[in-house]
């Protein structure tokens, strides 16, 4: 072995060096606490879990109420039927996600990421599986360090824990693959072993995801793996509520008796009993400050207050406050007088005014859809000697749940008409719900009755939206242009 010198001038062994480069990852068991936050919690995977596993199962107007079909490129959410051109609702939805979650963090840190990421959500599932079945931390720390070979017992509780990671792993596969299939078709095709090569590639490789990542990684996708815990500390600031140790209150800690006088024997509130870091899921001793490792979940404020509670001593030495009611030694009531700062009010501003254009734009969104495409094959045709053609296609799309009768109407020169391949006037054509045609058509002017060269046209585009007790009228006006040779 080959010593190097170049840690405080002593030799140093190279397996020393390069162990220290790697970090082994020590697996964590988290302890169980109950409190406020850990009610939260569990609020908030309940309602997450009954949107996304209900959601793909409700129906609306005979079909799948959200259904994002992408062979057929149409996405259903609920009575609205999105088409590819309808991608700017699209963008707008992820900028309102973006700057929601900037908001969120500037008031409240990484609230998303202790309560509804689903790898906090998914991980508290199965962290809940485990305890359930092999018991409380000690227990599991026990049977962890049981190494090969496994006793009987051992393999028989690890087996029953991954068989029910695993059922709940390709149900979650099974539900994500729903959204993009109808789950009804998805479901009969999985009884009868009949799925195609993409959803079965995709039912396992989302439910092979859930089980690793929520059952083996956990805590590594929030420290490696998530950029959001990399970016977080550019958005948050010294009013910022974040998960905080009161150093004031709790330093010097130490381990005392009961009935102690900590006071006297000039110690904080800490008794250093380090179960804070026991209740962690990522592991952090969140004592030492404000770390990116850290998801704002709570679980060591409930895991504190618990053992204040024993001891008689006021609950908060760890709890949602500010960087600055620390130091200023304020009281909750009076940081939140700094929650409205120029970055919240710019964020909120902002969210407001794209909100605001995105529900308007929805409410006003003409199901009607017309695009008019001019035969570039053929400039113009006459017709019997009396009559000049010129050629388009007219796509129309009905974007309504509702069947559509459309009349066209072309106007900008004299006796312009519409006519069909077979050469009859196009009278009313039946557009069937969330559906689009391709019709060509000739519209048709009589010799001499215009001048030579470009003239610009335009379709005036009526729509007739039959409902059940009402007919709604919807209208279009497209341009075009209408050649005249010499």
């Amino acid at each position: 072995m080959d010593p190097i010198s170049s840690i405080g001038g002593k030799p140093v062994p190279i397996e020393v060096i390069e162990e220290s480069l790697y970090e082994i990852r020590n697996k964590i068991h988290p302890r169980s606490v109950s409190g406020l936050f850990a009610r939260w919690r569990l609020i908030l995977v309940v309602l997450t879990q009954i949107l996304f596993y209900g959601l793909p199962w409700l129906s609306w107007n005979g079909r799948q109420a959200l259904l994002f079909d992408l062979v057929q490129r149409k996405f259903y959410i609920f009575g609205l039927v999105l088409w590819p051109q309808d991608i700017i609702y699209l963008t707008l939805l992820l900028i309102i996600s973006a700057l929601s979650l900037f908001l969120f963090t500037a008031v409240a840190g990484r609230l998303f990421c202790g309560y509804a990421c689903p790898q906090t959500v998914y991980t508290e599932i199965f962290m809940w599986v485990e305890h359930k079945i092999e018991g409380d931390r000690f227990a599991r720390i026990r049977l962890d360090e049981q190494k090969w070979p496994w006793s009987l017992r051992k393999f028989r509780i690890k087996a029953s824990k991954h068989f029910i990671w695993l059922l709940i792993a390709f149900f979650t596969g099974f539900t994500f693959v729903g959204y993009f299939t109808p789950i009804h078709v998805l479901s009969d095709k999985l009884m009868q072993f009949s799925l195609g090569p993409w959803q079965t590639f995709w039912l396992l490789f989302y439910g092979f995801a859930t089980w690793g990542n929520a059952g083996f990684m956990r805590e590594q996708v929030c420290k490696y793996m998530c950029p959001y815990a990399r970016f977080q500390s550019v958005m948050v600031d010294k009013d910022t509520f974040v998960v905080t140790y009161d150093k004031v209150r709790g330093e010097p800690r130490g381990s005392r008796n009961k009935s102690d006088d900590h006071n006297a024997m000039g110690l904080g509130d800490c008794v250093n009993c380090s179960i804070c870091v026991q209740a962690c899921p990522t592991g952090i001793d969140i004592r030492e400050g404000l770390q990116y490792m850290c998801i704002g979940c709570g679980a060591c404020i409930d895991a504190c207050d618990q053992v204040m509670d024993k001891i008689n001593y006021p609950k908060g030495l760890i709890r949602y406050t500010t960087e600055r009611a620390i130091e200023n030694q304020e009281l909750n009531p009076s940081v939140i007088q700094h929650i409205l700062r120029p970055r919240v009010i710019i964020y909120g501003t902002i969210i407001a005014v794209i909100v605001s254009l995105f529900l308007y734009s929805l409410a006003t969104r003409n199901p009607l859809r017309v695009d008019v495409m001019r035969d570039r094959g053929s400039l113009a045709r006459e017709v019997d000697g009396i009559r000049l053609e010129n050629i388009y296609r007219i796509q129309i799309m009905n974007s309504s749940e509702y069947p559509m009768t459309v009349t066209l109407k072309a106007e900008g020169l004299n006796h312009l008409s519409i006519l069909n391949s077979q050469g009859q006037v196009v009278e009313n054509i039946k557009v069937a719900p969330a559906s689009n045609q391709l019709i060509p058509i000739k519209v048709s002017s009589l010799i001499g009755e215009n001048e030579p060269g470009n003239h610009p046209i335009h379709f005036d585009v009526s729509a007739q939206e039959i409902r059940k007790n009402k007919t709604i009228v919807r209208k279009r006006h497209e341009k075009s242009t209408f050649i005249i040779p010499q």
